[in-house]
């Protein structure tokens, strides 16, 4: 097939308006007539519209037109589904037994007249082994596709089921104080302890008050513990927040971290009222915390290791 010229293709944005106008008048009578009876047209008619849409393509050269050309074919192509899902092949249902009785005769397994419910020792060894590539071999005659490994969506035969007896759910309702059910967690049943966070955030402040500046891995990092280590820096973040810490990078590039006045209210009114905020996303994984280990050679906590918590809900207790 020819390829489009490029000339045909190319956008116009100052094409005649009484053809642009023509155009769309065209393009809206198809629309209306897919709308007013789209059930009765016939393949062959819808083939025709596609025709007729595509004759009026060929003068398009503005969005507004092309975008009446793709909507009509979004409905020819719905129509279009809507008869192939209503297509049926012959008078009666699909046989899914009769089916498999004529695929297994085919194959070499029996004869589609033999009875099948005969006795299998009326059967000869060698119909027991079922040609298989002589299916292929018709299929393939049928179509080109490339064989694949397929698998099958569901059984052949499908059992419905069958709703419970009245007596039985009657039991089933008479014992239903006999069910077993999940433990109810209560706002109660939740042991409030001191505020955590609130504590090991001062526990931070007080070791930072103890130096005057300090590496801030050494100062976070706990070499026994990766979920500790975690916790330190969310604690940090806490003093930084507040501006009760100051975080700095030096001219070596080393992360430094130290302790620091908060902005008293000339500072907040010499900053126009306010004063401004910077975030930092830093990213801490396990790999991050094991090289800093080995980097700054870190055997001890800075921060003193804290007791493991537990938290009791209901009659049991987590850790």
């Amino acid at each position: 097939m020819a390829s489009p010229r490029k000339e045909d293709l190319v956008y116009d944005p100052d094409q005649d308006v009484e053809v642009k106008r023509a155009i769309r008048r065209n393009y809206r009578e198809l629309h209306k007539t897919l709308d007013d009876r789209q059930a009765e047209y016939t393949p062959k008619e819808l083939q025709s519209k596609v025709e007729r849409a595509d004759e009026l393509f060929a003068d398009v050269k503005n969005p507004g037109e092309a975008t009446l050309d793709s909507s009509f074919l979004v409905k020819t192509v719905n129509i279009n589904i809507q008869k192939a899902r209503a297509l049926k092949f012959g008078t009666g249902a699909f046989s899914v037994d009769d089916f498999v009785t004529r695929l297994v005769g085919f194959m070499g397994g029996f004869r589609p007249n033999d009875d099948v419910f005969s006795d299998a020792s009326d059967v000869e060894e060698e119909n027991t082994q079922l040609d298989w590539g002589r299916v292929g071999r018709r299929a393939m005659a049928k179509s080109r596709r490339v064989p694949a490994t397929g698998f099958m969506a569901g059984p052949l035969s499908i059992k419905q089921k069958q709703r419970a007896p009245a007596k039985l759910r009657a039991t089933l309702e008479k014992n239903k104080k006999d069910e077993t059910r999940p433990q109810e967690i209560r706002e109660e049943d939740i042991a409030r302890s001191e505020n955590e966070t609130t504590r090991n955030v001062a526990v931070v402040a007080g070791v930072l008050e103890t130096v005057p500046k300090i590496n801030f891995f050494k100062l976070v990092v706990n070499p026994n513990s990766f979920a500790q280590s975690v916790e330190n820096v969310f604690y940090l973040s806490f003093l930084i927040r507040d501006a009760k810490v100051a975080f700095e990078i030096t001219e070596d590039g080393e992360p430094m971290v130290f302790a620091c006045e908060e902005p008293s209210e000339e500072d907040h009114e010499a900053a126009g009222g306010k004063m401004p905020k910077q975030q930092l996303i830093f990213e801490f994984d396990m790999v991050t915390w094991r090289r800093a280990i080995a980097v700054f050679d870190i055997t001890e906590s800075f921060i003193p290791t804290r007791a493991r918590a537990r938290t009791r809900l209901g009659n049991q207790w987590y850790g």
